[in-house]
């Protein structure tokens, strides 16, 4: 089982790749930064580089970290265009995607369920071994833990369908959409 880990942000989103066949096996990980992008473009970019992500290495599943953010309603916002913009891609691709909290990713990979960044990124290098780069970006490293939060706690999820990319949808008519007056 091959899973594409993603911590989604509003400036940067981390992701990372797992591999669990008889041993767990880091495959990538990085960064996609969408710099000084706002609106449409910065969530284009996210998207173009999941998808290439997911072309490239072909994971069997996603797992995405599901936020709250209650301070902020703007940056809460933004957090979740870029967690559509994971979702869309795993839609685009056919693949199944998991959702976990930042608790539940803490628990499985530090024991402690309010474990601090470098706890985190200290576990997923023992866990992973020596093939981790040390100088992977928090965000990364953040995502590769997320993908091994569901390799520890998925219980064997079915394989994803062939993988297809989903036709355009047709555009509604006035008509069709409830609700609308001629």
């Amino acid at each position: 089982m091959r899973v594409l880990g993603v911590d989604p942000g509003n400036a940067v989103t981390g992701f990372g790749i797992v591999d669990r066949g008889g041993e767990l096996r880091y495959v990538i990980a990085g960064t996609i930064r969408a710099g000084a992008m706002r609106g449409p473009a910065r969530l284009a970019a996210i998207y173009a580089n999941l998808i290439e992500v997911i072309d490239t290495h072909a994971p069997d599943a996603i797992s995405l970290e599901r936020s709250f953010v209650a301070v902020n309603i703007q940056s809460a916002f933004k957090l979740g265009e870029a967690r559509a913009m994971v979702m869309l891609a795993a839609a685009h691709r056919g693949l199944e995607l998991f959702e976990y909290t930042p608790t539940d990713v803490k628990l499985s990979i530090a024991g402690y369920g309010r474990a601090d960044k470098c706890q985190v990124k200290e576990m997923v290098h023992r866990t992973l071994g020596v093939s981790v780069p040390d100088s992977l970006a928090e965000d990364a490293t953040d995502a590769l833990a997320i993908s091994l939060c569901h390799i520890f706690r998925a219980k064997m999820p079915r394989p994803s369908a062939i993988r297809r990319v989903f036709p355009r949808p047709a555009r509604a008519s006035a008509s069709v959409i409830a609700g609308a007056k001629p």
